[in-house]
């Protein structure tokens, strides 16, 4: 009984942890991607907090595809004046992954 209830308990943190991986990751990748410089989880800085943004774009079916356009292009005017640089060096899939961590949350 002991020893499956080990199993048990073993399986479960591995579980907790495989689900909070992914959210880990993204954010050490917006770290690396200098998201983080002018952007939060949930207070504007230079730029947007990641949580309005996600607000914004609530519902939008074609919000990965947008965001992650403006994300490489760069662009100014959706959120004031202020203009965010391009993200040309990022790859395609890390723009992806991004976008799509900040549409779900940031968590």
């Amino acid at each position: 009984m002991f020893k499956s209830m080990k199993l048990t308990v073993s399986a479960l943190f591995v579980a907790g942890l495989m689900a909070t991986a992914p959210a880990m990751a993204d954010q050490a990748l917006a770290q690396k991607s200098n998201c983080l410089a002018c952007h939060s989880k949930d207070k504007a800085v230079v730029g947007p907090a990641f949580a309005d943004i996600a607000k914004k774009y609530a519902g939008d079916a074609n919000a990965v595809k947008t965001l992650s356009a403006k994300v490489k292009a760069g662009g100014s005017g959706t959120w004031g004046a202020i203009p965010m640089p391009p993200n040309a060096t990022i790859s395609d899939a890390d723009v992806e992954t991004l976008v799509k961590w900040i549409l779900a949350g940031a968590n």
